[in-house]
C-alpha cells in the first residue's frame, strides 16, 4: 500500500505540473503521513545527506570544464577536425557528427547541453552541403546519446552516489559501450547514405588534415588525461573534475585565446544552475528512498522479482523492459533516483556485478530522452534542426533500434562490457 501511495502522489503531482523534484518530496511527504511518521527533521535529515557526498561534488566541476571548452573554441576545433579526416566519405559529415559527439561527450557528460552545442553546428553544416534536414537532426539526436555513457557522466555519477557504487569503476566501464553505440550509429549512417545517395565532399589534402589536428589536439588530451588518470588512481572523479576545469580554463584562455571574462563568468552561473537543480533533485529523493527503506518495499519488488533471480538475464531484460517504459515519462535523473535503491538488491542476489548492471542500467535510461512524450533531447535537437517534433521521432527511430539491440547484447553477453572494463580498470570482476 506504501508504494501505492507514492505512485499516486508522485504522478498526481506531476499531473498538475509541479516540477519532478517537488513531487518527489510530496510523495515522501504522502508515504510518512501515511506510516504515521510524518517529522520534519527527518524531511531535512534526509535531504541534507543525500546531497551531502564527496562524489557528488563532481558533477559541477565536469559540468564547468565542459561549458568552458564550448565556449573557448574546443567543439569547433573537434569538428573541424573530424571533417578533415572523415569528410571525403559518403555522407562523411554523419561520420564527422559521430566521432565530434563521442569526443565531445568526453568533455560535457549531459546529453541536452551536448545537443544544444553540438546541433546548432552539424546540422546547418549537413544541410548546407545538402543533407536531408530530418535525418542529420535524427542523427544529431541519437549520438549525443553518448553523453551521458562516456565518462564523465552526470547520470553514472547520480547512480555512484545513490547506489554505492565507485563512480570511477561506472566511467571506466562506460567507455566500451560508448564505443559500441558509436560503431553502430556508423554502420546505420551508412547504410542511410547509400540510400539517400549523399555525395561525398570534396577530400582535404594529407598538410590539411594535420592541421586540423594539431589545432584540436588539446582538446583531445583532456579525455585521454582523465581516463588515464582514473586508470592509475592519480586522481579521483571529483578531482579529476577540479583537474578539467583548470585545464579548460588554461587552453581557453591561454592557447586558444578564445575564452574571456564574460564566457566565464556566463559559464560559471550556467553550471552552477543546472548543478543547483541535479542536486536538489538528489535531496528530494533521499526522502522517498528512506521511507521507501523503513517500508521495505525493496523487499516486496525483490519478492516479486524473485522467480527470475536464477536467470539474470531474463532478469535484466524485465528490468529493462521497466526502465523503457517508465523512461518515456520521466527524464534520467528521476529514473536513477527512483529505481535504483529498489532494484539493486534484486541485482546483487541474482549474483549480477554491480558495475555491468549499471552501465546497462544507465544506458537503458537514457533511451528515454528519445522517447515521446518528455523525450528532451528530442526537443532540443527539433529546435537545433528547424524541424517539428514527429520529424524528429521518425528519423531517430532507426539509430534508436539500433541502441535498443545493443544494450540486448550487452545483457545477452555481459563480458563484451566487463571485458573491457577489466582491462581499464585492473580490477576483476
Amino acid at each position: 500500500m506504501t508504494l501505492l501511495v507514492f505512485i499516486i502522489s508522485l504522478l498526481g503531482s506531476m499531473a498538475i505540473g509541479l516540477p519532478i523534484a517537488f513531487a518527489l518530496i510530496f510523495s515522501g511527504v504522502s508515504m510518512l503521513a501515511y506510516l504515521n511518521g510524518f517529522d520534519v527533521q527527518i524531511i531535512s535529515q534526509n535531504m541534507f545527506n543525500g546531497a551531502d557526498s564527496y562524489s557528488m561534488m563532481a558533477l559541477p566541476f565536469f559540468m564547468l570544464a565542459g561549458d568552458l571548452m564550448n565556449r573557448g573554441g574546443l567543439t569547433n576545433r573537434l569538428v573541424n577536425a573530424a571533417s578533415a579526416w572523415v569528410g571525403h566519405f559518403r555522407g562523411g559529415l554523419g561520420y564527422v557528427t559521430i566521432i565530434a559527439t563521442l569526443l565531445f561527450a568526453s568533455m560535457v557528460g549531459s546529453a541536452v547541453a551536448s545537443t544544444a552545442a553540438l546541433g546548432g553546428i552539424l546540422i546547418p553544416m549537413m544541410v548546407k552541403a545538402n543533407y536531408d534536414r530530418e535525418d542529420a537532426t535524427g542523427l544529431v539526436a541519437a549520438s549525443n546519446l553518448l553523453s551521458p555513457i562516456m565518462p564523465p557522466s552526470a547520470p553514472m555519477i547520480v547512480l555512484g552516489v545513490t547506489a554505492s557504487i565507485p563512480v570511477s569503476h561506472l566511467f571506466l566501464a562506460g567507455v566500451a559501450p560508448a564505443i559500441y553505440i558509436s560503431a553502430g550509429l556508423a554502420i546505420m549512417w551508412f547504410i542511410v547514405a547509400k540510400k539517400r545517395n549523399i555525395a561525398p565532399l570534396p577530400k582535404e589534402p594529407f598538410e590539411e588534415r594535420m592541421k586540423a589536428t594539431r589545432d584540436a589536439i588539446w582538446a583531445i588530451l583532456m579525455p585521454v588525461g582523465i581516463l588515464v588518470g582514473l586508470q592509475t588512481g592519480v586522481f579521483t572523479p571529483t578531482e579529476a573534475g577540479v583537474v578539467a576545469v583548470v585545464y579548460s580554463l588554461i587552453i581557453g584562455l591561454v592557447v586558444y585565446r578564445e575564452l574571456n571574462f564574460r564566457d566565464l563568468l556566463d559559464g560559471l552561473i550556467s553550471s552552477a544552475k543546472s548543478s543547483a537543480a541535479i542536486m536538489f533533485l538528489v535531496a528530494a529523493s533521499a526522502i522517498s528512498s528512506w521511507v521507501m527503506t523503513v517500508a521495505n518495499i525493496p523487499v516486496l519488488v525483490s519478492n516479486l522479482l524473485h522467480p527470475f533471480v536464477g536467470s539474470p538475464r531474463i532478469l535484466m531484460l524485465i528490468i529493462l523492459g521497466l526502465i523503457l517504459i517508465i523512461g518515456t515519462a520521466m527524464d534520467v535523473n528521476p529514473t536513477i533516483l527512483i529505481l535504483a535503491p529498489v532494484v539493486l538488491p534484486v541485482i546483487k542476489e541474482a549474483g549480477i556485478n554491480e558495475v555491468y548492471f549499471g552501465v546497462v542500467f544507465v544506458i537503458s535510461i537514457v533511451m528515454g530522452l528519445l522517447t515521446p512524450p518528455v523525450g528532451t533531447v528530442l526537443n532540443v535537437a527539433s529546435a537545433a534542426g528547424g524541424i517539428t517534433m514527429e520529424k524528429v521521432v521518425k528519423s531517430v527511430l532507426p539509430f534508436l533500434i539500433v541502441e535498443v539491440i545493443i544494450i540486448l547484447l550487452m545483457i545477452i553477453f555481459p563480458q563484451i562490457v566487463i571485458v573491457p572494463f577489466e582491462l581499464l580498470s585492473g580490477v576483476q570482476v
